[in-house]
């Protein structure tokens, strides 16, 4: 019986030390969300040269802690930019585009010195890295935006610099004279 008691015992002070010295959690996990800024317009006609297209679908987004209002990620500026090649005779290969915010005075608005500039890498479009004439091509905008910038009327413009190589494209046929075998 002895052994029995002692049996319990040693269950009871394991199951103590299992359930009782574990760890418990310490409170609630902050809870982030996001916080959407709408753009308007939405969306934009662009032109620069014979590159032509839109931007759709901007909206500026930045992340915080619920409650606290405590900044977790910092603004940015995303939409998507279509763009076509609108000449007949040159083909282009897009190399990449800048993005400034501009204010009242027309001048810059800076981002903040941790930040990097908004810049635009373009991927390979379809099987090639340049736009034919008449062709399209789809890029994602997700870019820095300066906190200064969500101020009230404090942006007054968003301009989108486009650096792209334009060169002669022609289409020409050329006709040649065959014979099949024994005829």
């Amino acid at each position: 019986m002895s052994k029995w008691i002692g049996v319990t015992i040693l269950a009871g002070a394991v199951a103590v030390m299992t359930l009782g010295c574990s760890q418990q959690p310490s409170g609630t996990a902050a809870v982030i969300e996001d916080k959407t800024y709408t753009v308007t317009p939405a969306s934009v006609k662009v032109k620069a040269g014979i590159v032509t297209g839109e931007v759709t679908e901007m909206k500026v987004t930045e992340r915080v802690e619920k409650g606290s209002g405590r900044l977790v990620s910092p603004a940015k500026l995303t939409g998507t930019l279509k763009v076509k090649n609108s000449s007949k005779d040159q083909a282009v290969r897009l190399v990449g585009g800048k993005i400034q915010y501009i204010d009242a005075q027309g001048q810059p608005i800076k981002l903040e010195a941790t930040r990097n500039e908004p810049t635009i890498k373009f991927a390979t479009y379809g099987s090639s890295e340049r736009l034919d004439p008449g062709q399209e091509a789809t890029q994602s905008l997700d870019v820095e935006f300066p906190a200064e910038a969500l101020k009230a009327k404090k942006l007054k413009e968003i301009r989108l610099e486009l650096a792209y190589i334009p060169s002669p494209y022609k289409e020409e046929t050329v006709n040649f004279t065959v014979v099949i075998g024994g005829q």
